[in-house]
């Protein structure tokens, strides 16, 4: 009989798309600091953490109480939007989650994305049962493409980090997959990044969406 297996999540672009709602709030809160944020910075920093980001787009020091409160005001307009407008799962999530699931495979999250943003998202989706861990950005010290939040998330699952395949939509979510030492599958849905950057980065497979995949092929990523 094989080890157990775990499967660990990212959240924007690959378990909900979110991205308009977060394009949305980081214009809101960098036009009220004097600096316009364009869709090359969103596609530069989607995916990093807050602090990350922040001094990405400033260019300067913050106070840890200052990157806090810009944090916070930023994701204050995405999760009022979020709630005003709803979030719905990506095609084929559902079934995934389900049928993993079913199999006894346990599931957890893994995001750069703060807490608060990652119960919200569950709760509003309906899928918080089915995840034992749930590692957002309060979490790690160290954002993708380091692999601290997948390492965690496996640990929520008591599994090694070997036994883990990582579903995920970005370059540096990948890499920090791979860093890691877990199996990847990278999804194009969203399409932040095409299928060949994703496979360049060292995705084991990449899918549109998960209709595209079973639960026995992610398994077998691992066990072969």
């Amino acid at each position: 009989m094989s080890q157990p297996t775990g499967v660990i999540w990212d959240v924007d672009g690959t378990l909900v798309d979110t991205a308009a709602l977060h394009l949305d709030a980081w214009v809101r809160t960098s036009r009220e600091m004097g600096r316009e944020f364009s869709q090359a910075d969103f596609v530069a920093t989607f995916g990093r953490r807050n602090p990350e980001i922040i001094e990405y787009l400033f260019q300067r020091s913050f106070s840890l109480i200052e990157i806090q409160e810009i944090g916070e005001r930023k994701e204050g307009y995405y999760r009022a939007e979020a709630i005003q407008k709803g979030i719905d799962l990506l095609p084929g999530v559902r079934k995934m989650l389900e049928d993993l699931h079913a199999r006894n495979v346990p599931q957890a999250i893994g995001s750069s994305a703060p807490r608060e943003n990652l119960e919200m998202i569950l709760r509003v989706t309906q899928s918080g049962m089915f995840f034992r861990g749930v590692v957002g950005m309060e979490d790690t010290q160290r954002g993708k493409p380091d692999p601290e939040v997948f390492l965690t998330a496996a640990k929520t699952l008591g599994l090694p980090s070997e036994r883990c395949v990582v579903f995920e939509d970005a370059v540096a979510g990948v890499q920090a997959a791979k860093a890691g030492g877990m199996k990847c599958v990278g999804v194009t849905f969203v399409g932040h990044h095409p299928a060949e950057r994703l496979l360049a980065a060292g995705a084991d497979r990449v899918i549109r969406s998960f209709d595209e995949i079973t639960v026995d092929e992610v398994l077998r990523l691992i066990d072969g």
